[in-house]
C-alpha cells in the first residue's frame, strides 16, 4: 500500500512563496509519476502539476505555469512543489498523487494513491 504524507501548507499574503513536501512510502519511489492536485471551496479537485517517473517530463496548467514548480527527490522519496507569487485565487486544499504515470494521471480515475491534503491560504 503506497501512503502519500503532504506537509508545507499554511496561510501567507499574495506574492509570496510555499514549498510543499510529499512523503512517498509502501512502494518503489522511482515507478511512480506524481502530482500535485488542488480543490478550493465549493469547486471540484484540480490537477496543478505532474512529473513522469523519473523526472524528465512535468505538466502544470496554465494558471500556475512560470510560478510553480514540480520536483522529486528520488533519495528522499519525496516530490515537491514550490510555489511562488501566490495569488489569493491558489488557496485550496492541495493534494499529493501518485499513479502508474504522468498521462494516467491526467486521466478521469487514473490517480492509484491521495495524500490526505495541506491547506495552502493566500491573503489579499
Amino acid at each position: 500500500q503506497v501512503q502519500l504524507v503532504e506537509s508545507g501548507g499554511g496561510l501567507v499574503q499574495a506574492g509570496a512563496s510555499l514549498r510543499l513536501s510529499c512523503a512517498v512510502s509502501g512502494r518503489t519511489f522511482s515507478s511512480l509519476a506524481m502530482g500535485w492536485f488542488r480543490q478550493a471551496p465549493g469547486k471540484e479537485r484540480e490537477f496543478v502539476a505532474g512529473i513522469s517517473t523519473v523526472g524528465i517530463n512535468t505538466y502544470y496548467i496554465d494558471s500556475v505555469k512560470g510560478r510553480f514548480t514540480i520536483s522529486r527527490e528520488h533519495a528522499k522519496n519525496s516530490v515537491y512543489l514550490q510555489m511562488n507569487s501566490l495569488k489569493p485565487e491558489d488557496t485550496a486544499v492541495y493534494y499529493c498523487a501518485a499513479a502508474a504515470s504522468l498521462l494516467t494521471m491526467r486521466a478521469p480515475g487514473g490517480v492509484g494513491y491521495w495524500g490526505k491534503g495541506t491547506l495552502v491560504t493566500v491573503s489579499s
